[in-house]
């Protein structure tokens, strides 16, 4: 049953300043080593980091709630299962809510244009 559905769209040029001007401290801030190694690997960083982040804001969505309510962008991981496809790895509170909430099982799907980056989470029990 689904419990949760969000969607996220970023503009990556604008992440791409916010890289620019920020740097590790906006990384550091948002993104667990893991995303930064692999997206800091890539040719446009920009754009892994920008689908990155709307998986997070899209994973926020589907529970129903925001930035600033008692999750951390960090603690919510974006990686690459074997064959490629982007998964969810949650970590403290993230993790926690999954639990009180019951939600067993999360879907995510991203994509990007050189624009823009979306992503998709849908969250069932």
């Amino acid at each position: 049953m689904i419990v949760g559905t969000g969607i996220d769209l970023v503009n990556i040029g604008r992440l791409k300043k916010i890289l620019e001007k920020w740097g590790d401290r906006f990384t550091l801030r948002f993104y667990s080593r893991r995303e930064i190694e692999y997206c800091s690997k890539k040719a446009v960083p920009a754009i892994h980091f920008a689908a990155r982040f709307a998986a997070k804001e899209s994973f926020l969505k589907a529970l129903g709630i925001g930035i600033g309510m008692g999750i951390q962008l960090k603690d919510i991981e974006v990686i690459n299962s074997p064959k490629g496809k982007p998964e969810l790895v949650l970590h403290h509170q993230a993790e926690d809510i999954m639990a009180q909430k019951c939600i067993r099982h999360k879907q995510l799907s991203l994509t990007h244009t050189s624009e823009y980056a979306a992503a998709v989470v849908i969250l069932e029990k």
